[in-house]
């Protein structure tokens, strides 16, 4: 029997009321069906006119082949909304692309925590998210949420993840008492003498110049001490390495033996057998990355895919594919033995055992510091 359009516009309630259908399926179906009878409502041509794809742009490699498999691919067969993806190597470079482009080119970033938060706030480019739309919000750890909204209370981010930045060491070569004696220290062991690397970045040349020098890293007083152990690292390392994929290839061929180096990639080298250890050696660099939605940007469909991402279920796929601990609380969600195993995991959800970098601080000698960083670099 031929089913009425109202019939119809019931069927649809009931399966969007059970889950069966996303909200956006809904809202374009239910306007179509209404337009069918000849109906018209305010909302009906935005539901007709529904994006079907959101923008993604984030760190590429391991990271992002681990949210494309357990999140984007389940959300799109899910909802109907394609997830395009975009890289980058470097944050600063997408936000040089943002600068430059309309508003809504560019939708979601997987960004490097609060530091970069305050840019894109500063820069105006920070949206408003519709918590109400975000409900598995509720799990993620209010100490990761808090940095956020103490810069702007109506947050255009949520945490997703976290890592830290220590001392990756080969074990054949450096004993983890060794490591563990020396901490920061290895960095400028001249007895590692070109088999020594580094990120080139400044953030994290300056933060460990700090340790070096026995200084806080978020109220350095000495900074010409610092910079001085900087060039001391830079003429001791065999190469400044500028990804993920890079650090792991200088590691695994042991072109290197000691660096920092990012905690998610030592223990994916550590998964695949290699003789890499890790050490956090006291203030080492901690740092949480985050969902940010853009201005300009659907919010609707960008809500409703981060709220899949913060699915308990999906989220903990991507962290053990990701090797990153993700932003759920662990006091209110059971995570696995394998997340439990991850460098940098806070089993008690305070974060206190980790320290992160003050963003208004970084931000106001950012610009000075990245001067010098550059100058330091090519050899100055």
């Amino acid at each position: 029997m031929k089913l009425t359009n109202t019939k119809r516009l019931e069927r649809l309630g009931e399966r969007y009321a059970n889950g069966d259908i996303s909200r956006r399926s809904f809202l374009s179906l239910t306007a179509a069906a209404a337009a069918a009878t000849g109906l018209s409502m305010p909302w009906m041509g935005r539901a007709l006119a529904a994006v079907s794809e959101v923008r993604f742009d984030g760190w590429g490699g391991v990271v992002q082949e681990a949210i494309d498999k357990y999140a984007f691919q389940p959300y799109t067969a899910k909802s109907g909304i394609k997830v395009v993806q975009g890289t980058f190597g470097d944050e600063d470079e997408i936000i040089t692309k943002i600068k430059t482009s309309k508003p809504g080119d560019f939708q979601v970033i997987h960004s490097s925590g609060v530091n970069y938060y305050i840019k894109y706030v500063n820069a105006g480019f920070n949206s408003e998210i519709n918590e109400a739309n975000i409900p598995n919000m509720a799990n993620v750890l209010a100490a990761m949420i808090d940095p956020f909204r103490k810069i702007t209370p109506k947050l255009s981010a949520v945490p997703y993840d976290y890592g830290t930045t220590g001392i990756a060491y080969n074990t054949k070569v450096i004993t983890p008492d060794e490591a563990k004696e020396k901490g920061a220290n290895l960095l400028t062991d001249k007895k590692y003498a070109g088999k020594i690397g580094g990120y080139a970045d400044m953030t994290t040349r300056v933060w460990y110049a700090a340790l070096q020098t026995k200084q806080d890293p978020n109220n350095i007083q000495d900074m010409d001490a610092v910079w001085a152990k900087v060039r001391e690292t830079r003429d001791l390392a065999k190469k400044f390495w500028s990804s993920g994929a890079e650090l792991m290839d200088l590691l695994s061929r042991n072109e290197i033996v000691v660096t920092d180096a990012w905690s998610g990639r030592v223990a994916a080298l550590q998964q695949q057998g290699q003789p890499i250890g890790y050490l956090d050696p006291a203030g080492s660099y901690a740092w949480m990355e985050d969902m940010l939605i853009l201005k300009g940007s659907p919010m609707a469909e960008c809500e409703e895919l981060i709220n899949f991402m913060l699915d308990p279920a999906t989220s903990i796929a991507v962290a053990e594919g990701q090797n990153y601990p993700p932003s759920l609380d662990p006091t209110k969600v059971k995570l696995t033995d394998k997340i439990a195993a991850l460098p940098a995991f806070d089993p008690t959800g305070s974060m206190k055992s980790l320290t992160y970098a003050d963003p208004l601080y970084w931000a106001k000698n950012e610009d000075a510091w990245n001067k010098q960083w550059d100058r330091v670099s090519k050899g100055a």
